[in-house]
């Protein structure tokens, strides 16, 4: 297996990432998968905030 297969198969099981609103600790999906309900696997919260890329998206305006 090359290196950019491992790549493909790491970001493909990733997914998002989370970050909980009470202890600000960022948890990726495949971890919050694992339990039956989403809950921080810290401290039991059950608010998540989805964490997202700080790219500015530019739109042209019409």
């Amino acid at each position: 297996m090359s290196t950019d297969e491992n790549k493909q198969e790491t970001m493909g099981q990733e997914g998002p990432v989370y970050e909980c609103v009470r202890c600000a600790r960022r948890v990726s999906h495949s971890d919050l998968q694992r339990y039956i309900s989403f809950r921080c696997p810290y401290c039991g919260y059950r608010i998540f905030r989805k964490v997202r890329a700080p790219v500015v998206k530019r739109v042209k305006a019409r």
